[in-house]
């Protein structure tokens, strides 16, 4: 999903926007459903109602490690290992209004679980990676991450930096982007899941937004990393670059 002409939604870290194409549960925040396909929005969907029902029947224990969490971020870590949800999932927990609580909201929201398990029965097999917990992102090394950069310029063709120009040289590639790197006005992830590298996450600060572009090499397509990867650059970036817009550019090609 790297791209250098389209436009997504803009999202700030500093400010979460309620996304009504993800959820009809209510959940508000970015869940990136710009990017994703029919299939990861559903899977992103099942995952919020199936932390929100499991919140509910243990709601007591949630409420207990929410009051005990310091700030958000340990109590979302706090509900997700306590239920075993993903974060999605947990997030959506911290989000929860109390209308949510209502029998008849319980009524709606297992309903709809129960729809989105059967329209999903074979497409979870297919996109296992797009809710997967175990894809990671590390900052990007110019002398071990040489071979996954240079497999996106190859494809590619286009700079490292998002302008759309021609690729120079990887040698000078790298040299350009440490430049921004060390000027605080880039961030650059590597993906990983297990010992495999799958794709890399691009972040450059222009114009006082931070353009986001996500590459998933070709032999790690149509698995549901572009999604997974996509979700966990926003809390890199949003580290990298507080309170800076975030604005995610994906590709006009098929969802990978």
């Amino acid at each position: 999903m790297d791209s250098h002409d389209h436009r997504g939604a803009v999202v700030s870290p500093g400010r979460e926007r309620a996304s009504s194409d993800v959820c009809a549960t209510g959940l508000s925040g970015p869940i990136y459903a710009y990017a994703m396909t029919d299939q990861d929005r559903a899977a992103a969907r099942r995952d919020i109602a199936d932390a929100l029902l499991t919140a509910l029947e243990r709601r007591h224990e949630v409420l207990d490690v929410i009051v005990e969490s310091g700030d958000r971020t340990s109590a979302v870590d706090a509900i997700s290992q306590l239920l075993g949800t993903s974060r999605i999932g947990s997030e959506a927990v911290m989000g929860m209004a109390f209308d949510q609580l209502t029998k008849d909201s319980r009524r709606r929201i297992a309903k709809e679980l129960d729809d989105l398990n059967s329209q999903l029965s074979f497409t979870l097999k297919e996109r296992p990676a797009s809710s997967d917990e175990t894809v990671q992102l590390r900052p990007f090394s110019d002398a071990a991450d040489r071979d996954i950069f240079s497999a996106r310029t190859e494809e590619m063709g286009a700079a490292g930096d998002g302008s759309g120009s021609p690729a120079g040289t990887i040698d000078d590639e790298i040299r350009s982007a440490q430049k921004r790197l060390k000027a605080e006005e880039a961030a650059w992830f590597v993906a990983v899941a297990g010992d495999e590298k799958v794709g890399m996450v691009f972040g450059e600060l222009i114009g006082g937004e931070v353009n986001v572009r996500v590459w998933i090499h070709p032999s790690h397509r149509k698995k549901g990393y572009g999604t997974a990867t996509l979700r966990k650059s926003r809390s890199e970036m949003a580290a990298c670059f507080p309170a800076v817009p975030l604005v995610v550019r994906t590709p006009g090609g098929p969802a990978r």
